[in-house]
């Protein structure tokens, strides 16, 4: 696993929520954070973390691309 990757979560919306969720043999959540429009968050994948959700309209930046999320 690389830990410099990084995502880019830009909310287009108030209350976009993003959602961490754990690594290993149950996936659970262990971690929220609510962002208002115009607010930036940079998450990264960890040890614990394997996978994140993300609620409301926002713009993920990824070395992948960019992804909209409009609804």
């Amino acid at each position: 696993m690389n830990n410099t990757d990084y995502i880019v979560i830009k909310a287009k919306d108030n209350g976009v929520q993003v959602i961490g969720l754990t690594r290993g043999n149950d996936t659970r959540l262990h971690h929220t954070e609510k962002l208002d429009k115009g607010e930036v968050m940079i998450a990264q994948f960890t040890e614990h973390t394997s996978a994140m959700k993300i609620r409301g309209k926002a713009t993920l930046y990824t070395k992948h691309g960019e992804v909209e999320i409009d609804e």
